[in-house]
């Protein structure tokens, strides 16, 4: 039995995957998933060294393990010691595959700061386009606009009528846009419904260079449930989440390491 640990090392979190092979099935298992905040996971697990970056794993409660592969937020991807490193975007691609049962789609991942469109054929890349420079189609844009809102994430995520118009395109200024909206007097559920149709409305004119009729939803971004409506009626196709869509890179990252 195989048993290979995967780790994203996000800009918001970090999510680590342990896998192992099953010899009945010649399949791999999900037997741990864990969701860490970047900073506490560097200061109180990680250190650098010779350019690599060394984990306590024990200090975390990670068995040893026959493999270990990580994956990281754009160019700041770290090698882990006694591992190997791939790239975010092979790494979504393999966990998206392997949670979905799925060859030909887009993948749509919304993270903490960041947001990757990728089109895949018969379970390889072959297009893509990424945006990291602006967090205003992501989760920390969505965290910021709850917070002015005095709403948990998961409320946020339930408001998609009557949304108000929202037009910055940056995460700054779309902070100042809704403050002024509230004191306009807008409902907080029409407001919450406006910032969710905001992502969407960013996300839209990228999504239409690619083809396809299903799109593969991941990414933190993908538990909000008005999020994720909105995105089907603003494109008319099936948008299908994984079960675990904020572990996906660290999910891809086993699959590399496994020997299936």
């Amino acid at each position: 039995m195989q048993t290979i640990c995967g780790i994203d090392l996000g800009s918001r979190s970090v999510k680590i995957a342990l896998m192992q092979s099953s010899t009945e099935s010649d399949s791999l298992v999900i037997k741990r998933l864990e969701r860490l905040d970047t900073i506490r996971f560097y200061r109180e697990y990680g250190r650098k060294h010779d350019g690599k970056l060394v984990v306590n794993f024990e200090a975390l409660g990670l068995p040893e393990v026959d493999s270990l592969v990580s994956t990281g937020y754009g160019r700041n991807t770290l090698e882990l010691a006694g591992g190997e490193a791939i790239p975010e975007l092979k790494a979504h691609v393999l966990g998206a595959v392997y949670q979905t049962g799925l060859k030909d789609f887009t993948l749509v991942d919304l993270g903490g700061q960041d947001s990757k469109i990728i089109q895949v054929r018969r379970g390889k890349m072959i297009d893509f386009m990424t945006n990291d420079k602006c967090a205003a189609s992501s989760g920390r844009y969505l965290e910021n606009m709850a917070n002015i809102l005095d709403l948990s994430l998961e409320e946020l995520g339930q408001y998609a009528d009557a949304p108000v118009e929202l037009n910055s395109t940056c995460a700054v200024f779309g902070e100042s846009e809704l403050i002024g909206k509230i004191v306009e007097g807008y409902p907080i559920k029409e407001l919450a419904a406006g910032v969710n149709a905001t992502i969407v409305k960013r996300i839209l004119p990228l999504l239409r260079s690619f083809e396809g009729e299903v799109l593969v939803f991941t990414g933190g971004v993908a538990h909000n449930q008005a999020v994720t409506r909105l995105l089907q009626e603003g494109t008319g196709k099936r948008v299908i989440i994984p079960q675990e869509p904020q572990y996906n890179g660290a999910i891809g990252c086993c699959i590399m390491g496994s020997d299936f």
